[in-house]
């Protein structure tokens, strides 16, 4: 190749493509690879392959095995990857996309935490109807009975779902408040199945909300997002409609936040 084309803008982009190439095919393998499976791979030629693996190993982005001459990711990715998702800003990163779900709705959308058995608002934004919900950055709600807490309850592993429901009482807040174990758990169930919850005016009355659950780069539901209205708004009928919103709202900053999994999953499910 004349020495021209080696320091093109084009060739360095095509050499950064390749770099990321390798990566990435080391990332989905269930095992490490040799040099030759990465080029095939990749249509490479082997050559090519072999500098650009040396360059890598050479600043620990992958490691070579020894004995084999087989390659897997190294140490120095997980040391950018910790510093990125330490850096990331889970309010800032949720923002736009609650404001584009107010534009999609017409409604107030939320992203909750969950802190000390209570849901806490962390980002909001507010619908431009007269008729709306109060919305505050801060403010607490129940986890039983509400579209951000149920939608967070679903996902907990059994250990931690037992501990949270013994400690905090199934407090009654409107005639539709489930307050025994058997009728939530029941109800998580189908959450778990369709991919999102309700507030069926459980928390009060005249409110309804639809929550979706948040998940970092490993999976773990971290926060939900939902949107509130009053009930003669959000309809039964318009549920599964309002639902899919949410829930690609809430896949999009799961994607933010490294979940690689959540522009792969199927649409929400309608309610039977």
């Amino acid at each position: 190749m004349a020495k021209d084309a080696v320091h093109s803008p084009l060739y360095r982009v095509q050499v950064l493509d390749r770099t990321v190439g390798i990566l990435q095919v080391l990332a989905e393998a269930r095992s490490s690879l040799g040099p030759a499976e990465i080029a095939e791979q990749l249509s490479l030629h082997k050559s090519t392959i072999h500098r650009l693996l040396a360059a890598l190993e050479r600043h620990g982005y992958i490691r070579k095995q020894p004995g084999n001459g087989r390659y897997g990711l190294g140490l120095k990715l997980f040391e950018l990857g910790s510093r990125a998702v330490a850096g990331l800003n889970l309010r800032e990163s949720a923002q736009p996309i609650l404001e584009h779900l107010v534009i999609e709705t017409g409604e107030t959308a939320h992203l909750c935490v969950m802190e000390g058995g209570q849901m806490v608002s962390v980002a909001i934004a507010e619908s431009r109807r007269t008729v709306r919900t109060p919305a505050t950055v801060g403010r607490r709600s129940p986890l039983h009975c509400t579209a951000v807490g149920k939608a967070i309850l679903a996902f907990l592993a059994e250990p931690a779902l037992l501990a949270v429901l013994k400690q905090h009482p199934l407090r009654k807040y409107t005639g539709r408040t489930l307050v025994t174990r058997a009728a939530l758990v029941a109800e998580l169930a189908r959450i778990r199945t369709r991919g999102y919850a309700i507030d069926d005016e459980e928390l009060e009355a005249g409110l309804r909300c639809v929550g979706a659950p948040v998940r970092n780069y490993s999976g773990a539901v971290v926060a939900s997002m939902s949107i509130a209205g009053p009930a003669f708004r959000l309809s039964r009928s318009r549920i599964p409609v309002l639902a899919e919103a949410v829930v690609e709202a809430a896949d999009a900053l799961s994607a933010d936040l490294g979940y690689e999994a959540a522009q792969k999953k199927p649409r929400a499910r309608r309610a039977g």
